[in-house]
């Protein structure tokens, strides 16, 4: 019995990319167009980038609360340019309980409108802020171009809404909540993403500024993993969130709000995948380590069983599977947990119950080169300390690709070539016209203004007119 192999990534992404999500069984396809089944495994690393985010947010000072799944149509409409920008993806209800409602309920794309309302009425006073609440829930988006994690119609996040007495304080916030997401993404999911500003045309509708974290996947597209919104007053005024200043006059409040959704899964697929499947960071790897014993008749699983069961209590620290099934080789094993993406596997045979050792594996480095031999003797802390080199060598790996597809290009026509494959950093003249020139010529479009090395005199690559800041273009996701 052996398992198929992968479509290969070089040969054909998009399919490579489906059968990896299909066949490790992280989620499926639903009987309705344009949704997915999570699966348990898929849902586990969910809950582990679930887990890594909630420690952070609370250590912000943020609390969690949840808000209506169904939103009246006429909250949209205050706030005119968030709902000319969410208008052809929402989904209506317009019958409840079998009688035609009086006003349409809109399923909630997002939650600024119904968040901003309860604020107008928990808010009346300085003392009142700042609001920091955060709700984990689903959101449903009518997208005309599906495909698993990336774009659905239903899918999963986090998204948080603050609120604050001055326009410097919602700005801290949200590049505050940007660096959460930055060291999440770096140092858990080993994803080495670029923070930045986005243009004014690919912002948030309804917002004042948008910040982003931008991946490159394996194939060079990029990918917006998260995103931060200072939305300004916009809608605080559009929902009369004020309060009572020191001074007591009434004054408007400064509102933020940022989420990262089932997309990240993506990311962290196509980031990390290779020609064998999955390759999952050990910090939130479902499962981080993976036993299989090794062995021929019943006599020799006498004697290799209690070393496993030994071998499974040293390793209680770890997030940790046995695969004990009889009825498929250890060559089976082998491949259908390298496709999962388990970060390492340890193998027990006769020849290690012998010399009190075993077989150690590691994913990230194919073969022979990735497998040692070490003491059963302190497995604990070298497995604990080969984790951390994992971690790391993604992460190395990822960035190393990263770099190496970026380029500056020199002129426009070398901009077009590079885009074709990479992303190029080059100056910007600010111009929508040149921004839109970019995507009409290539399909590249602005992912960010990076905080880092994004400023500096030059000339726009477009138009050759005087630009102050540089920007990265890419095709996208």
């Amino acid at each position: 019995m052996t398992e198929e192999k992968l479509p290969l990534r070089s040969e054909n992404y998009s399919e490579w990319y489906n059968q990896v999500i299909q066949r490790t069984e992280m989620a499926d396809y639903a009987p309705v167009r344009g949704c997915m089944v999570v699966r348990p495994y898929g849902w586990a690393l969910w809950e582990n980038i679930q887990q890594a985010l909630d420690k952070r947010f609370k250590a912000t000072g943020h609390q969690n609360a949840a808000f209506p799944l169904f939103i009246p149509m006429s909250f949209l409409e205050k706030e005119k340019e968030h709902v000319e920008g969410f208008s052809p993806e929402l989904a209506v209800v317009t019958i409840g309980g079998g009688e035609k409602l009086e006003e349409p309920l809109v399923v909630r794309p997002t939650s600024e409108t119904v968040i901003g309302y309860m604020y107008s009425k928990w808010i009346k006073s300085y003392r009142d802020l700042p609001v920091l609440i955060n709700q984990w829930g689903n959101v449903v988006r009518w997208e005309l171009r599906t495909r698993l994690f990336l774009r659905t119609l239903e899918f999963y996040w986090q998204e948080g809404h603050t609120a604050h007495a001055t326009e410097q304080e919602a700005e801290e916030e949200t590049r505050r909540m940007l660096d959460v997401y930055t060291d999440f993404a770096v140092n858990e999911a080993a994803v080495p993403v670029i923070p930045g500003m986005k243009s004014a045309t690919e912002k948030f509708a309804g917002a004042a500024r948008s910040y982003t974290i931008e991946a490159m996947m394996g194939d060079t597209k990029a990918l917006q993993s998260g995103t931060s919104h200072n939305l300004g007053q916009n809608f605080a005024r559009a929902f009369d969130i004020q309060y009572l200043d020191q001074n007591n006059a009434l004054q408007y409040c400064w509102t933020t709000s940022w989420g990262l959704s089932t997309r990240f899964i993506g990311a962290i697929i196509m980031t990390h995948g290779d020609d064998q499947g999955l390759k999952l960071p050990p910090r939130l790897a479902p499962i981080q380590v993976v036993i299989v014993p090794i062995y021929k008749n019943d006599e020799e699983r006498g004697k290799v069983i209690p070393v496993v069961e030994k071998v499974q209590q040293m390793l209680t620290e770890f997030r940790l599977k046995v695969d004990d099934r009889t009825e498929v080789t250890p060559g089976f094993k082998f491949n259908h947990w390298e496709m999962r993406g388990v970060p390492l596997r340890i193998e027990i045979g006769p020849k290690d119950v012998e010399k009190g050792s075993v077989a150690l594996a590691r994913r990230d480095i194919p073969g022979r080169d990735g497998k040692q031999f070490v003491s059963q003797e302190g497995l604990a802390a070298v497995v604990s300390n080969l984790l951390k080199d994992i971690q790391a060598a993604m992460l190395e790996k990822a960035r190393a690709f990263r770099d190496a597809n970026i380029h500056e290009p020199k002129d426009y026509a070398e901009l077009n070539t590079i885009v074709q494959n990479g992303w190029a950093l080059a100056h910007w003249c600010g111009s929508v016209d040149c921004e839109a020139r970019v995507k009409e010529d290539t399909k590249a479009t602005i992912r960010c203004i990076p905080l880092e090395n994004g400023q500096g005199k030059g000339k726009c690559i477009v138009c050759g007119q005087p630009a102050e800041q540089k920007a990265y273009f890419a095709k996208s996701y």
